[in-house]
């Protein structure tokens, strides 16, 4: 088996795993992320067989996914209280902190798990580590870019706008602002971190998730099966 059949193998374990803890008549967050997908195409079965299920997307691409699935959607409007949320992460701490955003979605993954009794992060083995240390993205308003730029460095951190690919310039968010990936190295004080870079004038929602810890369980597929963390 190649790596990369091994690491989808493992994402699919963990998706799958996290759409079995659906029950019937739950209102749900959705994802962005392959990991999520794997989770929506297992809803999509149990959906077939007659579970009736409600998600809240958190991007674009996870509404088009989840209507080619199937799955009926609402949104914060209509419904601010959630069952649970399912979305992934690109680094897990072992007190389950996360940094998030690969895909430049963490403003609104972020108003999904405060709206969620229960967050589970799907994920596999590659995305746990010791310590916080992956770069950390920034949605900013692309009028306080620059200005963004600059606090960021006085914070300690090496900020780079993310760039499109097949398209020239900054990729815009959902929600029509940029990112700024932004490289702290290794990160000792995470909640510190987040709550200074959010409260910079300009900024909508950094990766870091501290926040949630106590209502998260992390979900880690294996060729094997899954591993289980929670608080």
């Amino acid at each position: 088996m190649s790596t990369g059949d091994a690491v989808n193998n493992a994402k699919k374990a963990a998706g799958y795993y996290a759409a079995d803890c659906v029950e019937n008549g739950m209102t749900i967050g959705l994802g962005t992320g392959s990991t999520v997908f794997y989770s929506m195409e297992r809803l999509a079965e149990r959906i077939s067989e007659g579970l009736s299920v409600t998600g809240v997307p958190t991007s674009y691409q996870a509404a088009r996914r989840a209507r080619e699935y199937g799955i009926t959607l609402t949104t914060l409007d209509d419904c601010t209280e959630l069952d649970l949320a399912i979305d992934g992460a690109d680094q897990i701490d072992p007190s389950m902190l996360l940094i998030k955003g690969r895909g430049a979605a963490q403003t609104r993954e972020r108003c999904v798990a405060e709206a969620a009794r229960r967050l589970l992060i799907v994920a596999d083995e590659s995305k746990l580590t010791e310590r916080l240390s992956a770069v950390v993205p920034v949605e900013v308003l692309p009028f306080a870019a620059s200005l963004v730029e600059t606090r960021l460095r006085r914070l300690g951190g090496e900020p780079v706008v993310r760039e499109g690919v097949k398209k020239d310039g900054p990729v815009i968010t959902d929600n029509g602002n940029w990112i700024i990936d932004t490289d702290f190295g290794t990160i000792d004080d995470a909640a510190a971190l987040e709550t200074a870079i959010n409260n910079l004038p300009g900024v909508m929602s950094c990766g870091i998730f501290t926040e949630f810890a106590e209502k998260t369980t992390v979900i880690v597929g294996k060729n094997d099966g899954v591993k289980i963390i929670s608080d």
